[in-house]
């Protein structure tokens, strides 16, 4: 799906709009976002902190020793197409990821759900959400995408998710990543009441696939050591993908190996 195609519809999300969520599109604009408070009803000017404030979590992996050069590459599957050129070139370089897929995404891409499943030796497929809605509370919307507003709703969403990604590949998910990649804390300790991790990160590749190919290479260039990275695989036309497969052939090129998370312990990947 290109850049400016039709948003996926989420009848959930936000029956005031016509139940159109608009994540791909404004993943574009995520630096504007960022740059702009009023997006954020939590980020506006008056004096009261809201309750429950969205939190972006941070994660490494806790166990990377000195000298070892180990990171854990992730790749968001939004509701969109399959970027092929990330794909083929991890299969060709050997590189390790975990791809966060939506119940969505693997309904709208066969084709790279099998591809997927053809090398479960390098690609892990851990829990995104059924429809990518981020699981704060409240009445506010995230890059355009209204959220889901209660815990009944913040839990069918990791819930289905996890079913859509059992029918499919026969496993069980352990983790899970917010659409957006925001929580509020009550939602984030009902996830992990129901059994699942919590999958933060510490670098964030592409923001929201929005960046120019150079930008998103020297971001990845530069992780240390213990760095669990984010980047999207659901954007094929995009200039961003590229920068993925040249940042990580550079981290592989200078000796950093790769792990999934389904290859780690709870106790290995330390959230902040």
């Amino acid at each position: 799906m290109s850049a400016d195609s039709t948003p996926y519809v989420n009848k959930r999300a936000d029956p005031s709009v016509g139940d159109y969520a608009t994540m791909c599109r404004s993943c574009l604009s995520r630096r504007a976002v960022l740059a702009t408070p009023a997006v954020f009803p939590w980020a506006s000017s008056r004096p009261t902190i809201p309750r429950d404030l969205p939190v972006e979590p941070r994660m490494r992996l806790e166990n990377a020793l000195p000298g070892r050069l180990m990171v854990a590459l992730t790749l968001d599957a939004c509701p969109g197409g399959f970027d092929e050129r990330i794909a083929k070139a991890l299969v060709e370089s050997g590189i390790k990821a975990t791809v966060f897929v939506t119940g969505l995404w693997l309904r709208e891409n066969p084709a790279g759900q099998a591809f997927l499943l053809a090398h479960r030796d390098l690609f892990a497929i851990e829990n995104h959400g059924e429809l990518h809605i981020p699981p704060i509370l409240g009445h506010r919307r995230i890059y355009g995408i209204r959220v889901a507003g209660d815990l009944a709703t913040v839990r069918r969403e990791v819930t289905e998710g996890a079913a859509s990604i059992s029918a499919a590949t026969g496993t069980a998910p352990r983790w899970y990543r917010a659409a957006a990649g925001y929580y509020s804390r009550s939602a984030m300790l009902a996830i992990q009441h129901l059994g699942f991790g919590i999958a933060g990160y510490s670098l964030n590749a592409d923001e929201g696939a929005s960046l120019p190919a150079r930008s998103v290479s020297e971001r990845i260039a530069r992780a240390t050591n213990g760095e669990v990275i984010v980047a999207h695989i659901n954007q094929p036309y995009r200039s961003s993908g590229p920068g993925v497969v040249t940042g990580v052939r550079e981290l592989q090129r200078r000796g950093h190996s790769f792990v999934r998370f389904d290859q780690l312990a709870a106790s290995e990947l330390a959230l902040a």
